[in-house]
């Protein structure tokens, strides 16, 4: 496919984005992950009834949401539970209650859930103790880690030396607030041996931390379907799909990576089973709460207009108009990763944050392909109201924009750029010229300059040189007067934090 005329850089993904292959997993190769997956038992289904009891303190709790990953249930006003389950179920687990401390593993993994194990008799006890919260979790942080994929042992150490550490840093800057992190999907790069790493990088980051499934922590070498496809990620992460609450507002986590063959092929899909489960827990919660839901997959991004093509099958979630239908009566927003760039969608009451990556560029270097930072998502939450910014790794959390001179984009020689990643259309951005204000800078779609200079090029970067520059629709651009001496740039973010840099014009 002979590429558009002014982008010689960009045959590479180009061509694959056009015959339908990125998102759907198959631009990247494949590298082995666990030992075949056997089907040839006979399937042997039987009823099984689960009962148990969630307490704190010896006390029952009442309300608390119990299910199968099929069938929710209640606890009673004692803190008895009772489901009708059945062998085919794989866990019993809880929506854990705001209030309470989020029960983790040795190694901070969050541990909600129990492996259902009937008796002969097809009985099974479950019971659950927790324990209330020192703080209150009213006003409390959540941070959105999405795509570590570590695939060798260089970058599991930059994950653990660089990432790690500077999460820890945050954390600790938040000592009087309730912090827990998500790790949105693709925690390793198809290398099973190392979510033991993964494992080891979020114990130092020193706060609980729920999974999504990536399409990289999937089972699929010997696997027939998707139904097997996450067996590996369940025995070390629990259930796939599953919710819990903190302080006001309600957390749901979704399983939206369907396996549909060999050759790591996938779309975006949210089964049956899954939004049935998903209408039972939204019953328990009250009409009008904030409703915060993490997947691996965006339900949608507009990557695909700024490309000029229709969205990949593997690149949203082809059904999400139900999952925008179920989560309608509540103040929601949809957190996801996979893409490797930054994109914040209004969809009605529904605010889409699809992140930037913790490794970028696949750890390639210090940007993601459409120039945003290597790093994170941060959501202070008091009440329920949600703020953010995206903090920037081994950067001080005021780092949001980068400019460019006149001259870094060669298709607007006499114009400024700025890259504000997580601008949504709430921002203003302005510039100044000898401290007069000339007004808001203009936004386009375009291609990030420092992307450009570390990603273009058959042999660039040097670790993945299938990486290439992306469009993005977060550049803005002025044109500079020559007369001016000095310049500044003005952002404002939706909440009204101002964040500005001065520079000297060295065109005068």
């Amino acid at each position: 496919m002979k590429p558009p005329k002014q982008l010689p850089f960009l045959p590479r993904r180009e061509f694959l984005k056009s015959m339908g292959l990125l998102g759907s997993g198959l631009l990247l190769p494949f590298y082995g992950n666990s030992s075949v997956l056997s089907t040839d038992a006979p399937l042997k289904i039987a009823p099984v009834r689960i009962r148990g009891k969630v307490s704190a303190n010896g006390k029952g709790l009442k309300g608390v949401a119990v299910t199968d990953g099929y069938t929710v249930a209640s606890t009673d006003a004692s803190g008895v539970y009772e489901l009708s389950s059945t062998t085919a179920q794989e866990f019993v687990y809880i929506s854990v209650p705001s209030g309470h401390t989020i029960p983790v593993q040795r190694n901070g993994i969050a541990n909600f859930y129990q492996p259902i194990k009937p008796s002969a008799k097809g009985e099974f006890t479950a019971n659950f103790s927790l324990a209330p919260s020192a703080t209150n979790d009213t006003n409390h942080i959540m941070l959105l880690l999405a795509d570590p994929q570590i695939q060798n042992r260089y970058e599991a150490d930059l994950l653990l030396n660089e990432t790690t550490p500077d999460v820890a840093a945050l954390v600790k800057a938040y000592s009087n607030s309730q912090v827990f992190g998500i790790g949105c999907g693709d925690l390793v790069f198809d290398e099973f041996e190392l979510f033991t790493d993964y494992q080891k990088a979020v114990q130092g980051m020193g706060i609980p931390f729920f999974q999504v499934l990536g399409n990289h922590d999937m089972d699929t070498k010997g696997v027939r379907s998707d139904t097997l496809s996450a067996g590996t990620f369940k025995k070390l992460f629990g259930p796939t799909y599953y919710s819990f609450n903190r302080g006001e507002v309600h957390y749901i986590v979704l399983e939206d990576v369907f396996f549909i063959g060999n050759a790591k092929q996938y779309i975006g899909y949210l089964t049956e089973e899954q939004l049935r489960w998903l209408e039972q827990d939204l019953a328990l919660v009250e009409k009008g709460k904030t409703v915060i839901v993490s997947l691996h997959i965006p339900a949608y991004t507009n990557a695909g207009k700024r490309q000029n093509m229709a969205p990949s099958m593997g690149g949203t979630v082809s059904n999400r108009q139900e999952l925008y239908r179920l989560l309608e009566p509540y103040k929601a927003h949809i957190m996801s990763g996979h893409t490797h760039f930054n994109e914040k969608i209004q969809q009605g009451n529904i605010m889409e944050h699809v992140h930037g990556t913790v490794c970028g560029a696949w750890w390639s270097g210090p940007i993601c392909y459409d120039g945003t930072p290597n790093g994170y998502g941060v959501y202070e939450v008091k009440g329920s109201d949600v703020q953010w910014y995206y903090k920037s790794t081994g950067k001080d959390r005021n780092h949001q924009f980068r400019h460019y001179l006149p001259g870094a984009n060669p298709d607007k020689p006499n114009e400024l750029a700025v890259n504000v990643w997580n601008a949504d259309d709430a921002w203003k951005i302005v510039w100044l010229e000898d401290g007069i204000r000339k007004g808001a800078m203009r936004q386009e779609t375009a291609y990030d300059p420092l992307s450009v200079e570390l990603h273009s090029g058959k042999d660039k970067p040097e670790r993945r040189a299938w990486v290439d520059p992306e469009l993005t629709d977060h550049l803005f651009f002025a044109p500079i007067s020559s007369q001016a001496k000095q310049v500044t740039i003005e952002v404002t973010d939706r909440f009204g934090k101002v964040y500005a840099e001065t520079f000297e014009n060295k065109k005068v």
